[in-house]
């Protein structure tokens, strides 16, 4: 790798610590297969746990027994450790959080582990680091493309760091940080929000305690004035439009598939607000948009004219069934054959205006980390080449780094 930088590079081997397999791989992949997997016990770290916006997730773990760990030892990271995808999604990277319930962990087969020395290197540098397009572009670049492409332990360890003082490691850590403490905590404040929504539909719709439900009669547990309907007698669920990844054009829109947003693109398919349903793959999965979109082919899209605040929720409490069991796949007569007990419209109308106010807090706050998350990424790559000098600035480590500091 070039150095374009003011500050000279080093080897990444050069800043773990000397201990024996402080630098591993995972274990060799009859040593760990899924039927090792139980319900509880040591976590195995997988590429669902190194997320694209987030340094770590604990989320989506599977375990392993004590006795599995301990026979796989050399294979195990603790808290703090590095971790980078060795196969699969190329330029992953993740630090271990120190305030887990863990106190070590399972690699899986497709990563990598390195425990950083602290006299020589923040972890949390050397995670944006990585992060860095370039690295990331040079990461691909320099893949082993036998069968699927992948690197292995001397690429990793032979990998160029652009190495600054370790003070200044410290505060560009610092400093990129307190954006992604932001961006975090606006997404539990998102999540909260959708939260306190759904548990208002359950209350309203489900345990049906809705406004004035005490003056309301019920007949075998229904109010007076509620339909049967079928899913179809309600909205329509539209096919998405096949939009190859090579074809999109980055823009403003985002693009849904199945599991979410999977890119962008230059021109909307549907206006907002949508809904869209996981049509291939995440079968049944439901997602909501304040923007004009682009839905593929793997996802249906939403049409009607009752609320989509309130359509939102139903969509959430139905029972998919994926009817292809070598293909996953929601059929829309099975879907449109649920049947429900449609409420009156005054009452949706209730309930949306008070949904309507928790979602456009959401979509504010989804527009501040979107905000944040350019503002992060374009310092990145300033504060790393030393074009933007923070070595006289006091910064103050953000809480997160807080934690790390004082465990």
């Amino acid at each position: 790798m070039s150095n374009h930088f003011k500050w000279p590079l080093v080897k990444l081997s050069t800043l773990a610590t000397g201990d024996k397999n402080s630098i591993v791989g995972g274990p060799f992949g009859s040593d760990l297969v899924s039927r090792d997997y139980v319900p509880e016990g040591v976590p195995v770290v997988r590429g669902a746990n190194l997320p694209k916006n987030s340094i770590f997730s604990c989320n989506n773990f599977v375990f392993v027994s004590e006795h599995k760990a301990d026979s796989l030892r050399s294979n195990c990271a603790k808290p703090g450790d590095m971790v980078f995808t060795q196969r699969g999604t190329l330029g992953q990277v993740g630090v271990i959080p120190n305030n887990t319930l863990y106190s070590r962990f399972l690699i899986s087969q497709s990563q990598m582990k390195m425990t950083v020395d602290p006299s020589k290197a923040d972890s949390l540098y050397l995670y944006y680091y990585f992060r860095l397009p370039s690295t990331v572009a040079y990461i691909e670049n320099h893949a082993l493309q036998s069968g699927v492409p992948h690197i292995n332990l001397g690429i990793l360890r032979k990998f160029d760091i652009v190495y600054p003082p370790l003070p200044i490691q410290n505060k560009i850590a610092a400093v990129l940080s307190a954006y992604n403490d932001l961006i975090e905590n606006n997404k539990r404040r998102i999540a909260l929000l959708e939260k306190m929504a759904g548990e208002l539909y359950h209350e309203w719709f489900v345990r049906m305690r809705f406004p004035g439900h005490e003056k309301v009669k019920f007949d075998k547990g229904v109010p007076n004035g509620w339909k049967l309907k079928k899913l179809n007698e309600i909205l329509e669920l539209c096919y998405g439009k096949a939009l190859k990844e090579e074809e999109r054009i980055p823009g403003d829109y985002p693009v849904f598939g199945s599991s979410g947003i999977v890119g962008t693109h230059n021109k909307a398919h549907v206006s907002a607000p949508g809904i869209i349903v996981g049509r291939k793959g995440n079968v049944g999965s439901v997602h909501w948009t304040d923007c004009c979109f682009f839905p593929i082919d793997t996802a249906y899209y939403v049409k009607s004219n009752t609320s989509f605040y309130y359509l939102y929720f139903l969509l959430q409490s139905m029972n998919f069934i994926n009817n292809d069991a070598a293909v996953p796949g929601l059929n829309r007569n099975q879907a449109y054959s649920n049947l429900l007990f449609f409420p009156n419209e005054e009452l949706i109308y209730e309930f949306s205006v008070v949904a309507k106010q928790v979602f456009d807090m959401k979509s504010i706050l989804t527009r501040q980390n979107d905000n944040l998350t350019i503002t992060r990424d374009k310092l990145l790559p300033r504060l790393i080449s030393g074009k933007l000098s923070i070595e006289n600035l006091d910064i103050q480590l953000p809480p997160s780094m807080q934690d790390v500091a004082s465990s």
